[in-house]
């Protein structure tokens, strides 16, 4: 019985442990505003019209209203969803998305969009490296010690 107390307190503390360096993030992402992707860059929807467009100039290949995905991905348009240039301004200022048929909603440029994973940052740095020795070490530790207490226990039958 000592055995399995042994066992108990090393994965209640390795548990422990691990909650520390993997600290609970959400699974889904909240916007702050909606957007679309294109050509590497984010461009927010605003909730002016535009009248004049230009040509096709691509489309959304991905949607998703939970995580951030790489392509021409947008988190209010469905898949499909058509953009255009808009007739003089330039694509690095705006673009217009087809909202419905004939209709366009104009979307200004933001930035540079970076897709975001749940362990970016994770193992960046002196930190990064400090946590996956610590992990490192956890794990051989709890097979050594669980090597030990079967070891003990086949020597008791």
């Amino acid at each position: 019985m000592k055995n399995y107390q042994r066992v108990l307190c090393s994965v209640m503390f390795v548990v422990l442990l691990a909650s520390f360096l993997f600290p609970n993030k959400p699974l889904a992402t909240k916007w702050a505003y909606p957007f679309v992707v294109w050509q590497d860059y984010i461009y927010v929807v605003s909730e002016e019209y535009v009248t004049e467009v230009d040509k096709e100039i691509g489309k959304v290949t991905r949607y998703s209203d939970m995580e951030s995905l790489p392509g021409n991905f947008s988190n209010m348009f469905k898949k499909g969803t058509k953009y255009y240039s808009i007739k003089g301004i330039s694509t690095d200022e705006a673009i217009a998305v087809e909202e419905s048929e004939g209709r366009y909603i104009k979307a200004d440029r933001e930035g540079k969009y970076e897709v975001r994973s749940t362990f970016d940052g994770f193992f960046d740095g002196q930190q990064g490296i400090i946590k996956v020795f610590i992990l490192a070490i956890l794990g051989i530790l709890v097979a050594f010690l669980i090597f030990k207490i079967l070891k003990n226990n086949r020597g008791k039958r």
